[in-house]
């Protein structure tokens, strides 16, 4: 892999995100995208072959969400390869990240990479998110990919504060599962996301408690 093209693409894509970032970030996601690759060969971590689709679709894809993020903890479910909670904890190393995942692979190569990247605001729990307690809880519970909207209220609503929220990173709107959501839940916010170097559509769904009627 070129990890100097690979740093330049990421580079280019901080600078069409025009997010602040801490000093080293494009150098730093570089080496993930380095070790997702060569990992990736073994344990099929990802359909996403090519480095340079891997900055676009998983680098790029998560730190459109960092705006969206509030300062406490930050739970990612199902975070497969460490996305996005792995690239979101390098883009805030001062904030702290919770990456979830039931697969043993992942959570080896998940805890391989913070090892190597020297990240000291990630733990990486190896567990389902519906048998995983935290007893403060987390304002913001992030996933992507990880099932419909209405499982992941179902299997994570359960981990966000009073006032928290739930955030869905989908593709196209869902407009068959936002029309049947578990009872107490609304829909709170839509985003539409916009990926540099991306085509495809990409949305950001906010989810919270129903208020109780007063």
């Amino acid at each position: 892999m070129d990890t100097s093209r690979i740093q330049q693409l990421i580079e280019h894509g901080l600078a069409a995100l025009r997010l602040a970032e801490p000093p080293g970030l494009a150098a730093a996601l570089a080496q993930y995208v380095a070790l997702l690759e060569k990992w990736n060969g073994a344990y099929n971590l990802t359909a996403v072959r090519a480095p340079e689709e891997m900055v676009t679709r998983h680098v790029l894809d998560s730190l459109v969400v960092l705006p969206f993020l509030d300062d406490g903890p930050v739970l990612d479910v199902g975070t497969g390869a460490g996305l996005p909670g792995l690239v979101l904890a390098l883009a805030r190393p001062q904030q702290q990240f919770v990456l979830l995942d039931a697969s043993g692979k992942k959570t080896r190569f998940i805890e391989h990479a913070v090892d190597r990247l020297g990240l000291k605001n990630v733990r990486v729990v190896r567990a389902r998110v519906e048998d995983y307690e935290e007893a403060d809880g987390f304002c913001r519970v992030v996933s992507r990919a990880f099932a419909s909207v209405g499982d992941f209220i179902r299997a994570a609503g359960d981990q966000i504060k009073p006032g928290g929220r739930l955030l869905a990173m989908k593709g196209t709107l869902p407009e068959n599962e936002l029309a049947a959501l578990p009872a107490g839940w609304r829909l709170d916010s839509v985003h539409r996301l916009v990926v540099p170097g991306l085509r495809a559509e990409r949305h950001l769904l906010e989810f919270c408690r129903e208020e109780a009627p007063k």
